[in-house]
């Protein structure tokens, strides 16, 4: 017998419901909204507000967080794992070296595993292979410069730990370890401080805010992180391309917080207001932030997503020149918000075309998108005969079934 996938919160909602014998109508008074509202909810055509879904997760016995987090109830309040050795080189205490390492020593081996996070479609097996001794290798040397008189290469050093734990920040949240990615997000801002490098600086709250994007109910202080640090930019720093490109960036943190926030209207106001910094800047990747218009157009892309308008999100998708993107991670994310779109207007033979495309763009990247499997799980319930076939496929290589 084929077990069920991971049901998104609609369904749960629904199944929850129909198991406690009840109607839409006496949850939904119950909750205070209207029949309709919750008939549109279990249907997956709306997507409850925070006081909401708390509410119904109360009325029906839910646990909140399986519901927040679209994840199954039982694994709702366990962090998902992460590699056990990445796990504990961060969390552990580093001796310094017996012979410390040069700043342009790391700089050239954080760079090397920058350039593999953002090109590889292996990237989290490389990263977990890698990420432990570097970890140990910048814990220890930074501790053996603390003293040190050569103050030029102690900060290039602390520059080289700020680029790192940038990128560590985006492995632990991509693998859902928001705790460990606050931690990174805190030692990089620390780094950078140390070095007093306000470029880093910057994209140090630039990381956070990212962080910050990823909690439900963080959205202001996502947008306040980024403010902050676009003032203290604009004082620290002189006008170049490179801090117009990280202002840029930082803009962008506040509209996706814009568009979480269910604002789009002044998600799409400041992305009028970033694009004439990004055709400055032009296509880079200064600091890793793949800042330039064609991640500009990207955003404009998600915003419409989020909405809910995916007649205007394809639309959006048509004019992306996707080979100008210096992430495959922002390609991978280009695919994924692409495949949404298609499934907010019920094609979902088009819907798999993508996911399949993306499998073989990125398979690691898929078998950890909350967002796919909530896809695939659909696909698994909505497909027609005709391609049922690769859709189970699908789902048995994500284990979903």
């Amino acid at each position: 017998m084929v077990d069920r996938p991971a049901l998104p919160f609609s369904e749960r909602i629904r199944q929850r419901r129909i198991e406690q014998g009840r109607t839409q109508a006496v949850v939904a008074g119950l909750c205070g909204i209207s029949t309709e509202y919750l008939s549109q909810i279990e249907r997956g055509l709306k997507t409850p507000a925070r006081d909401v879904m708390t509410r119904l997760a109360a009325e029906l016995q839910l646990a909140v967080g399986s519901l927040m987090g679209d994840v199954p109830e039982a694994t709702a309040n366990v962090s998902p794992p992460v590699g056990s050795r990445v796990a504990q080189a961060l969390l552990g205490h580093h001796r310094p070296p017996a012979v410390a390492f040069t700043g342009a020593g790391l700089r050239d081996r954080v760079e090397g595993l920058w350039r593999t996070w953002q090109s590889s479609p292996t990237r989290f097996t490389s990263a977990e292979r890698l990420l432990p001794d570097l970890i140990r290798d910048i814990e220890g040397t930074v501790r053996a410069l603390r003293a040190s008189p050569d103050s030029m290469e102690r900060r290039e050093v602390l520059r080289a730990a700020a680029d790192f734990y940038g990128m560590l920040r985006s492995y632990c949240r991509r693998v859902g370890r928001m705790d460990l990615a606050m931690l990174s997000a805190d030692r990089a801002l620390r780094a950078a401080e140390d070095a007093d490098d306000a470029l880093r600086i910057a994209v140090a709250h630039w990381n956070l805010g990212h962080v910050l994007l990823s909690q439900a109910g963080s959205e202001a202080g996502a947008v306040d992180v980024a403010m902050t640090a676009v003032a203290q930019l604009d004082h620290a720093a002189a006008v170049s391309d490179e801090t117009v490109a990280v202002r840029g960036a930082l803009e962008l943190v506040v509209t996706v917080a814009e568009a979480k926030a269910r604002r789009p209207w002044a998600a799409r106001d400041r992305l009028n207001k970033v694009m004439p910094l990004a055709q400055r800047a032009g296509e880079g990747n200064v600091l890793w932030t793949v800042f330039g218009p064609t991640n500009v157009q990207l955003h404009a892309l998600s915003v419409e997503m989020t909405d809910g308008d995916a007649l205007e999100g394809l639309r959006l998708a048509d004019q992306v020149d996707i080979t100008q993107i210096a992430s495959n991670e922002r390609t991978f994310t280009f695919g994924m918000e692409v495949a949404a779109c298609y499934a907010l207007r019920r094609d979902y033979a088009a819907v798999l075309v993508h996911l399949l495309e993306l499998e073989q763009l990125a398979p690691e990247d898929l078998e950890r998108s909350p967002l796919a499997q909530k896809l695939v799980a659909s696909l698994v319930r909505q497909s027609r005969p005709t391609y049922r076939r690769q859709v189970v496929a699908l789902a048995e290589r994500l284990q979903l079934l």
